[in-house]
């Protein structure tokens, strides 16, 4: 809200209470959403590092989340389930489930509780008669709308206002009826469309229907967190509408804004575009996984940008960090060994101080991970014992599963086994540019030595 860095204090003492926006299930959600619950992910991780119990709440949308945030087009996961051929509740749960098995390859912890737009109707129903009696809202041909113009801080979130609001055209920001009374109007209840059943409808006051998609958050949130609660997260793309619509009916049923802070982390880029299904520029886990990649490749990859800044996503981009984890991993069986350092005097809390100085500075995870492998590669006063238990503790925030490594998994990267074979076929077409080529980007990228022998390839690690 404040645009600024505020020092975090929670509502209740000990206690964070935190809601995220969580999938729309009607496809495979790609690397630019899970940049967004890696992201939650490491700020939950850090609360409990601090300190702080946690209960956090995510919603799964399986329900009113249409083509057009303008209120306008089709169900997503009713047209999904048109074009497959099956059912609504099918497509949802197939896409939800596909959605965890991606969280768990990325380390991404479940929120304490998880829940569907679809076992709320009831409640949002309740919602939406709170914020119709309290004199906010108006009905049209295909829904009941909230009338944005009683509401005087309206737009606060996106920087919007009133100036600005007159300002906005139809289409600029979200498409006008000549029913709605502002352009900024947005459905809280629509109407199933006449001469039509939908798979996902019920009955309500107003007729028969389904939720608009922004008063599902507003019911959850404060159903399991309170009418106030400590902190919401969700992309930058939520700002302008999305955040700033749940904002607008909380206020008009409540008299509050449901969240003391507002977080959001910026877009995934490819080729200086935003990652986006609508630009078909988009990679989902099984396409890292499909070309050799470690998905905790990628959360590195996340890490090592802030997440108010944009991460440009190439294929180098991501064989330079699965180089690094492997790395990372290499050091952690080294530590086992016994070295020569001792641990002097407060070296091991001058670097939990360091490292949590760098998180608790607006989470700068690219700052923590410097701190990491500083100690790894500089400090000479700490013994490798101490140091691995060390960087265990960090982990327990970067969750990059180093308490798992094991002298049988540290292997090549998948990425680098990849390269090797591809430079073995074209070494046998005689293509000794080509083989050349992988062998020199073997050494510089992966610090590997490829010697061919009668009994084939070898590689080692370069001294």
């Amino acid at each position: 809200m404040g645009r600024k860095k505020h020092i975090f204090k929670p509502l209740k003492p000990g206690l964070v209470r935190m809601y995220s926006c969580g999938p729309t299930v009607y496809d495979y959600a790609h690397l630019g959403h899970f940049r967004a619950y890696v992201f939650v992910d490491v700020l939950k991780r850090a609360l409990k590092f601090n300190g702080f119990r946690v209960k956090h709440v995510m919603n799964i949308t399986d329900v009113g989340h249409l083509t057009s945030d303008a209120d306008t087009g089709e169900d997503k996961v009713e047209k999904k389930a048109r074009e497959e051929g099956k059912s609504a509740w099918d497509i949802a749960s197939f896409y939800t489930k596909d959605f965890f098995d991606a969280m768990q390859k990325l380390n991404v912890d479940r929120a304490d509780k998880i829940c569907k737009a679809t076992d709320h109707v009831k409640d949002m129903i309740e919602f939406v008669k709170k914020i119709e009696s309290n004199g906010y809202t108006y009905k049209t041909a295909d829904g009941i709308y909230l009338d944005t113009s009683k509401l005087s801080s309206y737009g606060k979130l996106a920087g919007l206002d009133k100036k600005k609001i007159k300002e906005l055209k139809p289409g600029a920001r979200i498409a006008f009826s000549k029913e709605k009374k502002n352009v900024t109007d947005f459905a809280l209840w629509k109407f199933s469309p006449k001469g039509t059943k939908r798979q996902m409808e019920w009955k309500s006051p107003w007729g028969m229907g389904f939720p608009g998609w922004h008063i599902e958050c507003s019911v959850m949130s404060i159903k399991y967190l309170g009418e106030r609660f400590d902190i919401h997260t969700g992309g930058v793309d939520h700002i302008a509408v999305h955040h700033t619509n749940e904002i607008a009916q909380s206020e008009a049923a409540t008299g509050r804004n449901p969240a003391k802070f507002w977080l959001h982390n910026n877009f995934v880029m490819v080729n200086k575009e935003k990652m986006a299904k609508s630009k078909c520029n988009f990679f989902t886990i099984k396409d890292i996984e499909k070309r050799g990649f470690n998905p905790l490749a990628l959360r590195y990859l996340f890490l090592t940008a802030h997440h108010r800044s944009k991460v440009n996503f190439t294929w180098k981009s991501l064989k330079a960090t699965e180089h690094a984890l492997s790395t990372l991993r290499e050091h952690m069986l080294m530590l086992k060994k016994v070295g020569k350092a001792k641990t002097k005097k407060n070296r091991v809390e001058s670097y939990k101080r360091e490292f949590l100085k760098a998180l608790n500075d607006d989470l700068n995870t690219s700052e923590a991970l410097k701190v990491l492998w500083k100690l790894i590669r500089q400090e000479k006063n700490v013994s490798n014992k101490d140091k691995r238990k060390l960087i265990l503790e960090f982990d327990k925030v970067l969750g990059l599963k180093l308490k798992d490594v094991k002298p049988e998994k540290i292997k090549l990267p998948a990425v680098a086994r990849k390269m090797i074979a591809d430079r073995e076929r074209a070494r046998k077409k005689k293509d000794f540019a080509e083989s050349d080529k992988i062998r020199k980007e073997l050494e510089k990228e992966f610090n590997i030595i490829l010697e061919d022998t009668q009994k084939g390839v070898k590689w080692k690690k370069k001294k």
